[in-house]
């Protein structure tokens, strides 16, 4: 078993998740944000993607933060005719961030960096009982 290609390919996850877990923060520092003109749009969401490529250095497979797409479904709207970004008919747009969505991707991007630390924890101890086995 190579130990460098494992904790380097559980690197990679806990990059990939890091990632997951800024662009998901954002999300949710922006969820109730509105346009800064009337019936402009607000923020839109982002979904972060993954691209699995193969690093010849390593001879394995590594995970990679792709291309951040933004969300394209509907914003949602609310009744405000006294807000400062209300259309014409008083409707105020709001972003398509749902903090319920966002909070449950952060807690699953959570588990896969903590999956990815325990298995380097892991492979650092034993690499430690390997050199303590070769000590005696």
């Amino acid at each position: 078993m190579d130990f460098l290609k494992t904790i380097s390919v559980a690197a990679s996850g806990l990059r990939a998740q890091s990632g997951r877990m800024r662009v998901i923060a954002e999300n949710l520092a922006n969820a109730d944000s509105t346009a800064k003109t009337p019936g402009g749009d607000p923020y839109r969401r982002k979904v972060p993607t993954f691209n699995n490529t193969f690093n010849r250095e390593l001879d394995a497979h590594v995970v990679q933060l792709g291309r951040i797409r933004t969300d394209q479904s509907e914003f949602r709207t609310r009744f405000d005719p006294s807000h400062p970004a209300a259309d014409e008919r008083g409707e105020v747009k709001l972003p398509n961030v749902s903090s319920l969505v966002e909070q449950m991707d952060m807690r699953e991007a959570q588990r896969s960096y903590e999956a990815n630390l325990n298995l380097v924890s892991a492979t650092r101890r034993m690499i430690s009982r390997t050199i303590e086995i070769l000590r005696a």
